[in-house]
Protein backbone atom coordinates (compact mmCIF):
# COMPACT_ATOMS: atom_id res chain seq x y z
CA UNK A 1 0.00 0.00 0.00
CA UNK A 2 1.50 3.36 -1.02
CA UNK A 3 2.28 6.08 1.57
CA UNK A 4 -0.30 8.50 0.12
CA UNK A 5 -2.98 5.82 0.36
CA UNK A 6 -1.99 5.06 3.95
CA UNK A 7 -2.27 8.76 4.83
CA UNK A 8 -5.59 9.11 3.06
CA UNK A 9 -6.91 5.99 4.77
CA UNK A 10 -5.91 7.24 8.21
CA UNK A 11 -7.65 10.54 7.49
CA UNK A 12 -10.78 8.75 6.20
CA UNK A 13 -10.90 6.54 9.30
CA UNK A 14 -10.53 9.61 11.54
CA UNK A 15 -13.44 11.31 9.77
CA UNK A 16 -15.51 8.12 10.08
CA UNK A 17 -14.85 7.79 13.81
CA UNK A 18 -14.98 11.52 14.58
CA UNK A 19 -17.25 13.23 12.05
CA UNK A 20 -17.22 16.40 14.10
CA UNK A 21 -13.48 16.76 13.50
CA UNK A 22 -13.10 15.98 9.93
CA UNK A 23 -6.17 8.89 3.32
CA UNK A 24 14.12 -18.81 -17.25
CA UNK A 25 16.16 -15.95 -17.21
CA UNK A 26 16.39 -13.80 -20.28
CA UNK A 27 17.66 -10.25 -20.37
CA UNK A 28 14.48 -8.70 -21.79
CA UNK A 29 16.49 -5.79 -23.20
CA UNK A 30 17.06 -2.32 -21.90
CA UNK A 31 15.41 -0.18 -24.55
CA UNK A 32 12.16 -0.10 -26.42
CA UNK A 33 12.45 -2.39 -29.39
CA UNK A 34 11.34 -2.61 -33.01
CA UNK A 35 10.66 1.13 -33.27
CA UNK A 36 7.38 0.82 -31.39
CA UNK A 37 6.16 4.06 -29.84
CA UNK A 38 5.50 3.69 -26.13
CA UNK A 39 3.12 6.12 -24.46
CA UNK A 40 4.23 7.89 -21.31
CA UNK A 41 3.53 5.72 -18.28
CA UNK A 42 3.16 2.57 -20.40
CA UNK A 43 5.30 -0.46 -19.58
CA UNK A 44 7.19 -1.58 -22.68
CA UNK A 45 7.00 -5.38 -23.00
CA UNK A 46 7.96 -5.66 -26.66
CA UNK A 47 10.83 -7.94 -25.67
CA UNK A 48 8.44 -10.34 -23.95
CA UNK A 49 9.38 -9.61 -20.34
CA UNK A 50 7.63 -7.40 -17.82
CA UNK A 51 10.20 -7.87 -15.05
CA UNK A 52 13.80 -8.97 -14.99
CA UNK A 53 16.54 -9.05 -12.43
CA UNK A 54 20.12 -9.68 -13.51
CA UNK A 55 23.06 -10.48 -11.21
CA UNK A 56 21.42 -8.80 -8.23
CA UNK A 57 23.20 -9.00 -4.87
CA UNK A 58 22.67 -7.41 -1.47
CA UNK A 59 24.33 -7.99 1.90
CA UNK A 60 23.23 -7.14 5.43
CA UNK A 61 26.00 -6.98 8.04
CA UNK A 62 28.14 -9.34 6.00
CA UNK A 63 25.31 -11.81 5.26
CA UNK A 64 24.58 -12.13 1.53
CA UNK A 65 20.76 -12.21 1.45
CA UNK A 66 20.66 -12.07 -2.37
CA UNK A 67 23.56 -13.53 -4.34
CA UNK A 68 23.85 -12.90 -8.09
CA UNK A 69 20.12 -13.45 -8.55
CA UNK A 70 18.81 -13.48 -12.13
CA UNK A 71 15.10 -13.93 -12.81
CA UNK A 72 12.50 -12.76 -15.30
CA UNK A 73 8.72 -12.88 -15.72
CA UNK A 74 6.62 -12.64 -18.89
CA UNK A 75 3.57 -10.38 -19.26
CA UNK A 76 0.46 -12.11 -17.90
CA UNK A 77 2.50 -14.89 -16.28
CA UNK A 78 1.71 -16.35 -12.86
CA UNK A 79 5.08 -17.27 -11.34
CA UNK A 80 5.33 -19.14 -8.06
CA UNK A 81 8.39 -18.67 -5.85
CA UNK A 82 9.26 -21.26 -3.23
CA UNK A 83 12.23 -21.95 -1.00
CA UNK A 84 13.32 -22.41 2.60
CA UNK A 85 13.17 -19.64 5.17
CA UNK A 86 16.07 -17.25 4.62
CA UNK A 87 16.25 -18.06 0.91
CA UNK A 88 15.85 -14.37 -0.03
CA UNK A 89 12.22 -14.36 -1.19
CA UNK A 90 11.10 -11.34 0.84
CA UNK A 91 14.34 -9.46 0.18
CA UNK A 92 13.83 -10.00 -3.55
CA UNK A 93 10.38 -8.41 -3.30
CA UNK A 94 11.84 -5.58 -1.22
CA UNK A 95 14.33 -4.88 -4.02
CA UNK A 96 11.68 -4.95 -6.76
CA UNK A 97 9.47 -2.50 -4.85
CA UNK A 98 12.28 -0.12 -3.86
CA UNK A 99 12.25 -0.88 -0.15
CA UNK A 100 15.80 -2.26 -0.32
CA UNK A 101 18.58 -1.10 -2.64
CA UNK A 102 20.87 -3.86 -3.95
CA UNK A 103 24.65 -3.56 -3.78
CA UNK A 104 24.89 -4.52 -7.44
CA UNK A 105 22.81 -5.76 -10.36
CA UNK A 106 20.04 -4.66 -12.68
CA UNK A 107 16.28 -4.54 -12.06
CA UNK A 108 14.00 -3.49 -14.93
CA UNK A 109 10.22 -3.17 -15.25
CA UNK A 110 9.60 -3.79 -18.91
CA UNK A 111 12.43 -2.81 -21.24
CA UNK A 112 12.81 0.84 -20.29
CA UNK A 113 12.02 1.42 -16.59
CA UNK A 114 15.07 1.02 -14.35
CA UNK A 115 13.49 0.35 -10.95
CA UNK A 116 16.72 1.16 -9.15
CA UNK A 117 16.26 4.79 -10.19
CA UNK A 118 12.86 5.05 -8.50
CA UNK A 119 11.64 5.38 -4.93
CA UNK A 120 9.15 3.01 -3.29
CA UNK A 121 6.08 5.23 -3.77
CA UNK A 122 7.01 5.94 -7.39
CA UNK A 123 7.33 2.22 -8.15
CA UNK A 124 3.80 1.63 -6.86
CA UNK A 125 2.56 4.39 -9.17
CA UNK A 126 4.39 2.79 -12.10
CA UNK A 127 2.16 -0.28 -11.77
CA UNK A 128 3.72 -2.69 -9.28
CA UNK A 129 1.43 -3.67 -6.41
CA UNK A 130 2.56 -5.61 -3.35
CA UNK A 131 0.58 -7.53 -0.76
CA UNK A 132 2.29 -8.62 2.44
CA UNK A 133 1.35 -11.77 4.33
CA UNK A 134 -0.70 -9.93 6.96
CA UNK A 135 -3.64 -8.09 5.38
CA UNK A 136 -3.58 -4.31 5.82
CA UNK A 137 -7.07 -2.95 5.29
CA UNK A 138 -8.88 -0.08 7.00
CA UNK A 139 -11.00 -2.04 9.47
CA UNK A 140 -13.22 0.88 10.52
CA UNK A 141 -14.30 1.47 6.92
CA UNK A 142 -16.65 -0.63 4.81
CA UNK A 143 -15.54 -2.88 1.97
CA UNK A 144 -16.89 -0.27 -0.46
CA UNK A 145 -14.99 2.56 1.24
CA UNK A 146 -11.73 0.60 1.24
CA UNK A 147 -12.00 0.02 -2.52
CA UNK A 148 -13.10 3.59 -3.19
CA UNK A 149 -10.13 4.89 -1.23
CA UNK A 150 -7.75 2.75 -3.30
CA UNK A 151 -8.73 4.41 -6.59
CA UNK A 152 -6.01 6.37 -8.36
CA UNK A 153 -7.18 9.87 -7.45
CA UNK A 154 -5.86 13.05 -5.89
CA UNK A 155 -5.41 12.21 -2.20
CA UNK A 156 -5.30 15.82 -1.04
CA UNK A 157 -7.65 16.84 1.77
CA UNK A 158 -9.88 19.12 -0.34
CA UNK A 159 -9.96 16.73 -3.30
CA UNK A 160 -10.87 13.82 -1.00
CA UNK A 161 -13.69 15.81 0.63
CA UNK A 162 -15.17 16.72 -2.77
CA UNK A 163 -14.63 13.38 -4.48
CA UNK A 164 -17.57 11.56 -6.10
CA UNK A 165 -17.38 8.36 -8.13
CA UNK A 166 -18.03 8.75 -11.84
CA UNK A 167 -19.75 6.00 -13.84
CA UNK A 168 -16.52 4.41 -15.06
CA UNK A 169 -15.14 4.26 -11.52
CA UNK A 170 -18.41 2.80 -10.23
CA UNK A 171 -18.31 0.13 -12.90
CA UNK A 172 -14.69 -0.69 -12.07
CA UNK A 173 -15.48 -0.96 -8.37
CA UNK A 174 -18.41 -3.29 -9.06
CA UNK A 175 -16.21 -5.42 -11.32
CA UNK A 176 -13.51 -5.74 -8.63
CA UNK A 177 -16.11 -6.64 -5.99
CA UNK A 178 -17.23 -9.56 -8.14
CA UNK A 179 -13.66 -10.62 -8.88
CA UNK A 180 -12.68 -10.78 -5.19
CA UNK A 181 -15.90 -12.54 -4.11
CA UNK A 182 -17.08 -9.65 -1.89
CA UNK A 183 -20.05 -8.24 -3.80
CA UNK A 184 -22.41 -9.55 -1.10
CA UNK A 185 -20.30 -7.89 1.61
CA UNK A 186 -19.97 -4.43 0.09
CA UNK A 187 -21.48 -2.65 3.12
CA UNK A 188 -19.75 -4.70 5.82
CA UNK A 189 -17.05 -3.19 7.98
CA UNK A 190 -13.69 -4.58 6.90
CA UNK A 191 -12.92 -5.43 10.51
CA UNK A 192 -15.83 -7.89 10.53
CA UNK A 193 -14.54 -9.90 7.57
CA UNK A 194 -12.84 -13.28 7.95
CA UNK A 195 -9.08 -13.48 7.51
CA UNK A 196 -9.46 -14.78 3.97
CA UNK A 197 -11.94 -12.05 3.04
CA UNK A 198 -9.55 -9.39 4.34
CA UNK A 199 -6.87 -10.87 2.09
CA UNK A 200 -9.23 -10.64 -0.89
CA UNK A 201 -10.15 -7.08 0.01
CA UNK A 202 -6.51 -6.02 0.06
CA UNK A 203 -5.99 -7.68 -3.33
CA UNK A 204 -9.05 -5.77 -4.52
CA UNK A 205 -7.53 -2.52 -3.27
CA UNK A 206 -4.44 -3.26 -5.34
CA UNK A 207 -6.57 -4.06 -8.37
CA UNK A 208 -8.33 -0.69 -8.07
CA UNK A 209 -4.95 0.87 -8.87
CA UNK A 210 -4.70 -1.19 -12.08
CA UNK A 211 -1.26 -2.74 -11.47
CA UNK A 212 0.63 -4.47 -14.25
CA UNK A 213 2.53 -6.67 -11.78
CA UNK A 214 1.31 -8.06 -8.44
CA UNK A 215 3.70 -9.36 -5.77
CA UNK A 216 1.85 -11.59 -3.30
CA UNK A 217 3.56 -12.86 -0.15
CA UNK A 218 2.07 -16.07 1.32
CA UNK A 219 -1.48 -15.08 0.33
CA UNK A 220 -3.21 -18.23 1.65
CA UNK A 221 -1.44 -18.49 5.02
CA UNK A 222 -4.10 -18.88 7.72
CA UNK A 223 -6.97 -19.45 5.27
CA UNK A 224 -9.54 -22.20 5.48
CA UNK A 225 -9.57 -24.86 2.75
CA UNK A 226 -12.58 -23.20 1.13
CA UNK A 227 -10.94 -19.77 1.20
CA UNK A 228 -7.74 -21.25 -0.26
CA UNK A 229 -9.69 -22.82 -3.13
CA UNK A 230 -11.45 -19.54 -3.88
CA UNK A 231 -8.14 -17.69 -3.77
CA UNK A 232 -6.77 -20.12 -6.36
CA UNK A 233 -9.79 -19.32 -8.56
CA UNK A 234 -9.12 -15.60 -8.08
CA UNK A 235 -5.47 -15.86 -9.08
CA UNK A 236 -6.28 -17.92 -12.16
CA UNK A 237 -8.80 -15.24 -13.13
CA UNK A 238 -6.15 -12.52 -12.75
CA UNK A 239 -3.56 -14.46 -14.72
CA UNK A 240 -3.22 -13.05 -18.21
CA UNK A 241 -4.75 -9.73 -17.20
CA UNK A 242 -1.90 -9.05 -14.77
CA UNK A 243 1.50 -10.58 -14.13
CA UNK A 244 1.71 -12.25 -10.70
CA UNK A 245 4.62 -13.29 -8.52
CA UNK A 246 3.34 -15.52 -5.71
CA UNK A 247 5.56 -16.52 -2.77
CA UNK A 248 3.98 -19.46 -0.98
CA UNK A 249 4.75 -22.62 1.01
CA UNK A 250 1.42 -24.41 0.44
CA UNK A 251 2.32 -27.00 -2.20
CA UNK A 252 -1.31 -27.97 -2.87
CA UNK A 253 -2.13 -24.35 -3.62
CA UNK A 254 0.91 -23.98 -5.84
CA UNK A 255 -0.01 -27.15 -7.72
CA UNK A 256 -3.42 -25.64 -8.49
CA UNK A 257 -2.17 -22.33 -9.86
CA UNK A 258 1.38 -22.78 -11.15
CA UNK A 259 2.89 -23.09 -14.58
CA UNK A 260 6.49 -22.24 -13.73
CA UNK A 261 7.94 -22.54 -10.23
CA UNK A 262 11.22 -20.89 -9.21
CA UNK A 263 13.09 -22.26 -6.20
CA UNK A 264 15.30 -19.83 -4.31
CA UNK A 265 18.05 -20.90 -1.94
CA UNK A 266 20.83 -18.82 -0.40
CA UNK A 267 19.74 -15.78 -2.36
CA UNK A 268 19.85 -17.24 -5.87
CA UNK A 269 17.88 -19.52 -8.18
CA UNK A 270 18.40 -23.18 -7.27
CA UNK A 271 15.93 -24.69 -9.76
CA UNK A 272 13.12 -23.70 -12.09
CA UNK A 273 10.45 -25.56 -14.04
CA UNK A 274 7.07 -27.14 -13.51
CA UNK A 275 6.16 -28.12 -9.96
CA UNK A 276 6.70 -31.79 -10.80
CA UNK A 277 10.15 -31.00 -12.20
CA UNK A 278 11.34 -29.00 -9.19
CA UNK A 279 9.86 -31.52 -6.73
CA UNK A 280 11.91 -34.24 -8.43
CA UNK A 281 15.13 -32.20 -8.29
CA UNK A 282 17.50 -33.77 -5.76
CA UNK A 283 18.88 -30.36 -4.73
CA UNK A 284 15.38 -29.04 -3.96
CA UNK A 285 14.53 -32.19 -2.01
CA UNK A 286 17.70 -31.81 0.01
CA UNK A 287 17.36 -28.13 0.99
CA UNK A 288 13.60 -27.62 1.06
CA UNK A 289 11.14 -30.44 0.51
CA UNK A 290 12.81 -33.23 2.48
CA UNK A 291 12.38 -36.94 1.83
Amino acid sequence: MTPDLMDAGAERVARHLHPENPLHTESGGRAAGFGRHVEQGEVDVTHGRILYLEDVSVSFDGFKAINKLSLDIAPGELRCIIGPNGAGKTTMMDIITGKTRPDEGTVFFGSTIDLLRHKEADIAQLGIGRKFQKPTVFEHLTVFENLELALKTNKGVKASMMFRLDSAQSDRLAEVLETIHLAASVSRMAGNLSHGQKQWLEIGMLLMQDPKLLLLDEPVAGMTDEETARTAELFLTLKGQHSLMVVEHDMSFIKTISDIVTVLCDGSVLAQGTLDEVQADERVIEVYLGR
